[in-house]
């Protein structure tokens, strides 16, 4: 969801409970959305943190993992997708990595925080 989409639809919510209910109403949409925002951040680190007990960089299939994505996803989501941290290429560039056993790696480039673009490379058999 977009941000600001998102926060504007919070701060609605608000005001409209305001209008209902006055300040208990108001209240009780601000518990809301201060709630929705924990189980957010807590969506985040049981990801992180089940990302981080994995090996750098490591995937079970780099195929499967060429397979399952698409163009827009946030990083959140591959790591998600992956169940481990990815290995940084280079030093300027929002570029990304996964391995597998078999040597075939997965390339991806990031822009703004979603995947622009992504490469399978594999060895000769």
């Amino acid at each position: 969801m977009n941000p600001i989409l998102g926060w504007a639809l919070a701060a609605l919510f608000v005001a409209l409970a305001w209008q209902q209910y006055g300040w208990q109403g108001a209240l009780f949409a601000l518990s809301a959305v201060v709630f929705w925002l924990l189980l957010q951040f807590n969506r985040v680190m049981r990801t992180m943190r089940a990302a981080g007990q994995r090996p750098l960089g490591q995937v079970d299939s780099a195929v499967m993992l060429n397979a399952k994505l698409k163009p827009g996803m946030t990083m959140l989501q591959v790591v998600g997708l992956t169940g481990s941290l990815g290995r940084k290429l280079g030093e300027g560039e929002d570029d990304w990595a996964w391995s597998d056993e078999g040597g075939s790696t997965v390339r991806l480039h990031f822009s703004r925080g979603k995947l622009a673009r992504f490469e399978l490379d594999r060895p000769a058999p």
